[in-house]
């Protein structure tokens, strides 16, 4: 993973950067990782140089390759959506996390706070619980710092970060 530059931000989103690095670096298996918002727009992501792949086209919609940032965004924002759904409607209280185990592959999504999510997307052979374990980690230590505040700080580094650079 290509560090992201964090020049100019704030020492919380510095921070989450880095927790988000380490997420990536430290657990076996992980291939990338999205911070989403409630609203469904990408905040954090493991994968810098394919964020601003991402988002280059007309209309600002992003169009990056398969696999990408975005993409991994837009996942997690609809599974987040359909398993809140799906809670309502069986009267199940909130969605906490949600595990889908893939031929090829694993997807991971977490609540973090607001309804944001924490997505994470593993290989077909890494170990499910730890990569459960250290997405809860990921979420304790960033949850109470993912202000309002920091999220639109978040989402306006993304839209200023150069176009096609790997940060």
């Amino acid at each position: 993973m290509t560090a992201p530059s964090t020049f100019g931000l704030s020492s919380e989103a510095r921070n989450l950067h880095w927790l988000l690095t380490n997420l990536v670096e430290e657990v076996p298996g992980i291939q990338s990782v999205a911070v989403v918002s409630s609203d469904g727009l990408l905040l954090l992501s493991s994968d810098p140089g394919r964020n601003s792949e991402a988002r280059q086209a007309q209309g600002g919609k992003p169009t990056g390759p398969r696999g990408s940032a975005a993409d991994l965004a837009t996942i997690v924002s609809g599974i987040g959506s359909l398993t809140i759904g799906a809670a309502k409607l069986m009267e199940s209280g909130g969605v906490k996390h949600t595990m889908v185990a893939m031929e090829h592959g694993s997807l991971f999504v977490m609540s973090i706070s607001d309804g944001s999510l924490l997505g994470v997307h593993g290989s077909a052979d890494c170990d499910m619980s730890v990569v459960a374990y250290h997405m809860a980690l990921f979420v304790g230590r960033a949850g109470h710092v993912l202000t309002p505040e920091l999220r639109s700080e978040l989402r306006a580094s993304l839209e200023q970060e150069p176009s096609g650079s790997a940060r």
